[in-house]
């Protein structure tokens, strides 16, 4: 779960983005969309197959 608590005097926009700065850092959004449709674990393995070796070039 994430957490921003406003300060005082602090403004809403700057709020914001401090939040979606910890959303981004805590992967929060990934794993959402990991999990929004079932994907077989044969699928899985051939993704992240082919994100290793996208990674190494």
């Amino acid at each position: 779960m994430v957490y921003v608590s406003v300060h005082a005097g602090e403004s809403l926009d700057s709020a914001m983005k401090r939040f979606n700065q910890k959303v981004q850092h805590s992967g929060l959004l990934r794993d959402l969309k990991d999990h929004a449709h079932y994907e077989k674990p044969s699928e899985r393995r051939r993704r992240q197959s082919r994100r290793r070796v996208s990674s190494r070039g």
